[in-house]
């Protein structure tokens, strides 16, 4: 019986550290790989600490350039001339990338097929979010059929916090037994201050979720 396997997109952030400790938890260490993606992101931290977290739980990283992006959309994530604000100047925020969930799961899926991995592990919520239209479950769901007939293959596309809030999310870092872990070692902020900036619209939603759970676990 072939082993169940799983493929986590790990950003070193937050939701995608949580999602990762869950799949270690649930299908082993050794039956857990990570896929990274450089897409031209503002600094340099996230994959730094995507890097060490994935070293230090004992997981392989594999790490896709995907900045031939930038050829084809601008945005505050990956411009730094521009400054991210948490108001919608537009339909969204102007930290969104256009196309940046569909093309990473489009990679990890193939990725995916040639070590024979089903399932892909995304932390995209579609609850304490910044509003982004490729976090929504509709979208994952889609994407999911497209990627079946694309290939011919059965993957199964996992959003565990789909519908959790971030204050939940944080729980279910705790109940793993690595709140701590989070906190300290996860990135988050838009800007690249390590340790966030308490700012950013990540950063916002990020701490007021930890706030959130403390004060209703003590």
């Amino acid at each position: 019986m072939q082993n169940r396997k799983a493929l986590v997109i790990f950003s070193g952030g937050q939701d995608s550290t949580t999602c990762l400790l869950q799949a270690i938890a649930d299908y082993g260490r050794e039956n857990v790989e990570t896929i990274s993606f450089q897409y031209g992101q503002r600094h340099a931290i996230e994959l730094e600490k995507a890097k060490w977290i994935a070293e230090d739980l004992g997981v392989k990283q594999t790490v896709i350039d995907t900045s031939v992006i930038k050829q084809t959309t601008n945005n505050a994530l990956i411009d730094d001339s521009q400054e991210i604000t948490a108001t919608k100047e537009t339909d969204y925020p102007n930290t969104f990338v256009d196309g940046r969930n569909m093309l990473f799961l489009l990679l990890a899926g193939c990725y995916a097929k040639q070590q024979d991995i089903c399932d892909i592990i995304i932390g995209v919520c579609e609850t304490d979010f910044s509003g982004y239209p490729d976090c929504r479950d509709i979208f994952i769901k889609s994407m999911n059929v497209s990627m079946n007939l694309a290939m011919d293959y059965n993957f199964n596309l996992i959003t565990p916090l789909m519908y959790l809030t971030k204050a939940q999310t944080w729980e279910m870092a705790d109940k793993l037994g690595y709140l701590d872990y989070v906190r300290k070692y996860t990135h988050t902020c838009y800007y690249g201050v390590d340790g966030g900036c308490g700012k950013c619209p990540s950063c916002i939603l990020r701490d007021n979720g930890l706030t959130d759970y403390l004060s209703h676990s003590n």
